[in-house]
């Protein structure tokens, strides 16, 4: 029941900030999008990149998370390495990255209760460290666009598997849009129209005519 004298202009508090979120990159390397099969592998690149971009903008603590990357998977995705100049890349052996200690280590130590995750395969490095940080009172949002499985069906049986257990699907357009909420925040809006433009495919083309026809300060 809605006791309407309690109802105000205020956001839930199951909303993305730039205040309780992190997000983690696992696993977007090249061996991995070689077997990559559940949709257009430039297509996760881009909205990888977007994703990146928009954490940046937010200044979002971010962990960043590779598997047995001089033996078999390469390095991490160089637009990843490009957004996050410097910043430590946690390799691992462990296909559950929350089974490695300076992974979880890491998580700890942004502070967060709500991690989004993304990357390669959703079937095998996503859904196994959702799951264990769901087990362990986190909350999880999987960035669906931004993560692949090796078949359609592995994607998606993934993501269900995931849902099911309490994680929550988004894509990054959701998430950077999440996080800025109010086209009147000024701090982030001209980030925010850059990686939109730069990532955003036809909504990035529709901010560009936007701004062209109307001026520079058309909302998003």
């Amino acid at each position: 029941m809605v006791n309407i004298s309690e109802v105000t202009a205020a956001p839930s508090p199951d909303l993305l900030t730039p205040d309780n979120c992190a997000v983690l990159f696992i696993d977007h390397q090249p061996q991995m999008f070689f077997g990559t099969g559940s949709g257009d592998r430039t297509a996760i690149i881009n909205s990888t990149t977007g994703l990146a971009k928009a954490a940046k903008a937010f200044d979002v603590p971010v962990v960043l998370s590779t598997v047995a990357a001089e033996s078999f998977s390469g390095p991490i995705l160089p637009q990843l390495s490009e957004v996050f100049p410097g910043q430590e890349i946690i390799d691992r052996t462990s296909m559950n990255a929350w089974e490695d200690s300076a992974f979880v280590e890491a998580v700890k130590a942004t502070g967060r209760r709500k991690l989004v995750l993304a990357g390669l395969w959703t079937e095998v490095c996503i859904v196994l460290p959702a799951l264990s940080a769901l087990a362990q009172g986190y909350e999880v949002y999987v960035v669906t666009d931004a993560s692949g499985g090796v078949s359609p069906q592995a994607h998606e049986h993934a993501i269900q598997r995931m849902v099911q257990a309490g994680a929550v699907p988004v894509t990054w357009v959701q998430v950077l849009l999440e996080l800025q909420r109010d086209w009147a925040r000024a701090e982030t809006y001209a980030a925010v129209g850059d990686v939109v433009k730069e990532h955003g495919g036809a909504y990035g083309l529709g901010m560009v005519y936007a701004q062209a026809v109307i001026g520079e300060h058309a909302a998003g």
